[in-house]
């Protein structure tokens, strides 16, 4: 999602709200230029901005953090994971980001080296087991005798 659409979304939730520019500002805790510019696309406001007005409109930050693209819409374990590390207040907006772009970094080569195992499974083998010649050793032999050589 771009920061227009977000913007134009937090906009829509203001409308329906029937808030002013100014009255959301106030309740988010934000100045009122700091909100025209992420309504107008100009400004991308960090998580804890968006949970703020999310509270101020009185809807789900969760649903506001997929509109701003922060969380996957598709995976409830995974937003829950997102959710955990946005909500925890000990870390600063840098650190998590840092900890979502990781995270989402190891899902994504995880489910890469799940699709390459799946089609080297899937895969008919082209090789057909032999034996060894060097695995056999003439002291090998079977005898006919079982009482023989001992």
């Amino acid at each position: 999602m771009t920061v227009e659409t977000l913007g134009g979304y937090l906009r829509e939730q203001r409308v329906a709200a029937e808030m002013s520019l100014r009255q959301l500002a106030e309740l988010a805790g934000v100045s009122n230029p700091y909100l025209s510019q992420i309504e107008r696309g100009l400004r991308r406001p960090s998580a804890e901005v968006l949970q703020q007005l999310a509270k101020a409109l009185r809807i789900s930050a969760e649903q506001v953090y997929v509109q701003a693209g922060i969380l996957n819409p598709d995976d409830d374990q995974v937003r829950s994971v997102e959710l955990a590390v946005l909500a925890d207040p000990g870390l600063t907006e840098k650190q998590k980001q840092a900890l979502l772009a990781v995270y989402q970094s190891f899902r994504a080569e995880n489910a890469s080296t799940a699709t390459e195992q799946d089609e080297s499974t899937d895969a008919p083998s082209t090789t057909t087991p032999t034996e060894n010649p060097t695995d056999v050793r003439p002291d090998d032999s079977v005898s006919a005798n079982p009482t023989e050589g001992n």
